[in-house]
């Protein structure tokens, strides 16, 4: 089955060559883009879809999600915003929720979840655990997510539960449960952060799993400037996310990461570098500085935009948001920040490559032979999602090829 989609006044591949055509056309046939190019010059197919006008752009790919969980705090949020400052231990009240719920609740609650996401342009999306904390809610929390999102991350490592020595959990972390969890899992992640596990701990952590074959992430410098960059770099990790404070060094040091990357695929061998993610709808809830993209870009290092969406600092799965407040607030063009938010979080998940002769369809851009993840919007251009903030602007979206909206 081909679908044809035609009178697209603005098609912004987000593909290794960054093209923005004009009055375009996309062919779709199962699962996979086989065409694109000027509306023109469009090949037959067996159903068409006229665009009336508007701009396409590829899904967005959320690199960083806390969905599997249960419970409410939007007490700790008021009192955030009456003044109070965050610390990570309110991830201690969803950990007692989650744990409470049934699988079958927990299912149908992250479900709506990615459907709410998908409902906005996200086609791609990545969750962790790490609101279960023992072996056997960190496990039942992998195989859920499983189920209902497209890349599973381990984060055991997400605080250490009252009443645990921190060492004795990290042993826990690095051995049984990482055990437990590993059949349903692509990544780990550690919490690198006063207050969550330090650099002797997030080491041990990132060293096991690294040894057990995950792909590493790290939660860093979210409040103040620590050793999460240098441990991402380090260790080869895909991303660090939060990176609120950086220290010249930091930056420095995710920059070298790219010095031997050429833009192109993955798949041609050149070396890859660590993303900074930077998830600014949670630093407006946390009321954190807002992390400094446009030194990250200026400086070479690859940058991507995610949700952050949980239930403690960043309730929203809205990557529109995100790309609005990354130029209004944090000086990106809008180009830029379209880019993070499609193929910048590809990138932070190893999914910017892969066509059709390796089977391993390419997300977060639009080019022959990747997975057809599109997000058709109700204007005629990109611009509008900063020119009008907050206006629900997705019109239509397919996923692996299949209308989802």
């Amino acid at each position: 089955m081909s679908t044809l989609i035609t009178n697209i006044a603005e098609l912004m591949t987000q593909d290794t060559e960054h093209r923005v055509l004009k009055n375009a056309a996309v062919l779709l046939e199962g699962e996979r883009i086989a065409w694109l190019g000027p509306a023109a010059d469009a090949p037959a197919a067996d159903e068409s879809v006229d665009a009336g006008g508007r701009a396409l752009l590829p899904g967005w790919v959320d690199s960083h999600t806390h969905l599997i969980f249960a419970g409410d705090r939007t007490a700790e949020f008021e009192a955030r915003m009456a003044g109070e400052s965050y610390s990570a231990g309110g991830i201690a009240v969803t950990t007692g929720a989650t744990r409470s719920t049934s699988d079958f609740d927990l299912t149908r609650l992250a479900m709506g979840r990615v459907a709410e996401a998908v409902s906005q342009g996200t086609t791609y999306l990545e969750t962790k655990t790490g609101y279960g904390l023992d072996v056997e809610n960190e496990a039942r929390s992998a195989r859920i997510a499983s189920t209902v999102v497209d890349e599973v991350t381990y984060l055991g490592a997400h605080l250490v539960p009252a009443g645990m020595d921190a060492e004795e959990y990290t042993e826990l972390v690095c051995g049984p449960m990482l055990s437990a969890v590993r059949p349903f899992v692509r990544w780990a992640d550690v919490f690198c952060e006063r207050g969550a596990f330090d650099e002797a701990q997030s080491r041990r952590v990132l060293q096991a799993c690294r040894d057990a074959g995950l792909g590493l992430r790290v939660h860093g410098n979210q409040l103040g400037v620590g050793p999460g960059v240098r441990l991402a770099v380090e260790f080869g990790a895909a991303s660090v996310d939060h990176v609120n404070y950086l220290s010249a060094a930091d930056v420095e040091a995710l920059a070298a990461s790219w010095s031997g990357w050429d833009g192109c695929d993955s798949d041609t061998g050149t070396a890859r570098g660590t993303v900074a993610t930077c998830l600014p709808a949670c630093d407006l809830s946390t009321r954190q500085p807002l992390a400094p993209g446009r030194e990250l870009l200026d400086a070479g290092v690859q940058l991507a935009l995610a949700s952050n969406c949980n239930p403690g600092t960043s309730y929203t799965s809205s990557m529109a948001f995100c790309v609005t407040t990354a130029v209004l607030q944090m000086r990106l063009s809008v180009h830029e920040a379209v880019r993070a938010a499609t193929y910048g979080g590809a990138l932070a998940l190893g999914r910017e490559s892969g066509n059709d002769v390796d089977g391993e369809r390419a997300v977060g851009s639009i080019a022959v032979g990747h997975r057809a993840d599109l997000h058709l919007l109700n204007a005629p251009s990109a611009t509008h999602l900063a020119y009008r903030p907050g206006i629900p602007l997705t019109h239509a979206v397919w996923r692996a090829g299949v209308r989802a909206r």
